[in-house]
């Protein structure tokens, strides 16, 4: 059974008051879709005018909600869909292997964008300049949006949580040294989360079928991010040819057997 999506709570399981469009906002994305609209550069889609394009086109084909990179493509992507962003910013810095929304300033323009969610790392590492993800999350509530916290481990549970987060997910599992590397999304990793986090968890990272999707709500996430397997030809088509070669060359191994 899903976890509801409107009670988030302190550290010390109190719950922790939010405004009536908070609330609102939390309910709208519970046993949802919610898309994830990058591209990386190479990618003919990269820019803001494609990337609200195709934040569009998942929005008229049921997305709750979208998770969008960078101030321009948020706004870009703002102006042509009505759905709640869910707003990052990805950086680089030499002092941190943190990239999302890594810092208070980040935040600041995540929310100057005009994004009613901000996701960041969430992990219990160094960032940047020594900042703290307490004092990100505190950013994060005082521009009245929501804070949802990307996680690589069962170990960073704990410390998201005492930043006053929102909501947790699986997002950064196999992408940091920390957490396992895996071809599929990280089951045990969610089924953990929902167990023990007193805040709503999601589900995100190598999401390919909708099967998958529907285990991690039979989990109890309370939304499902996907992003590749939805928004970037390159990666459907590269995976879909591969695959095919593959099929071809088994069925050819059993003719010839």
């Amino acid at each position: 059974m899903n976890r509801p999506l409107h009670s988030p709570h302190l550290p010390d399981g109190s719950p922790r008051d939010l405004n009536r469009a908070a609330r609102k906002l939390l309910d709208t994305l519970e046993g949802g879709i919610v898309v994830s609209c990058q591209a990386r550069p190479g990618n003919p889609l990269e820019g803001s005018e494609s990337m609200a394009i195709v934040a569009r086109a998942a929005e008229l084909g049921g997305a709750r909600a979208l998770r969008i990179n960078g101030v321009a493509d948020i706004v870009a992507v703002r102006r042509l869909s009505d759905l709640p962003v869910m707003g990052i910013l990805k950086e680089d810095h030499d002092d941190s292997p943190i990239m999302i929304t890594p810092t208070v300033a980040a935040v600041r323009k995540v929310l100057a964008a005009g994004a009613p969610i901000v996701a960041l790392d969430g992990t219990n590492r160094y960032r940047p300049g020594g900042e703290t993800l307490e004092a990100a999350v505190r950013e994060i509530h005082r521009g009245r949006a929501l804070a949802f916290a990307d996680l690589a481990t069962r170990e960073d549970l704990h410390h998201a949580v005492a930043a006053d987060v929102d909501a947790v997910g699986t997002t950064l599992s196999g992408y940091t040294a920390e957490s396992p590397k895996s071809e599929e999304p990280d089951f045990d990793l969610l089924a953990w989360l929902v167990k023990h986090s007193p805040v709503p968890v999601f589900a995100e990272g190598r999401f390919w079928t909708p099967d998958q999707a529907a285990q991690a709500f039979a989990l109890g996430a309370a939304f499902v991010v996907i992003g590749t397997a939805i928004t970037n030809p390159m990666a459907i088509t590269s995976r879909f040819v591969a695959e095919t070669a593959r099929s071809v060359a088994a069925g050819n191994a059993v003719s010839e057997g």
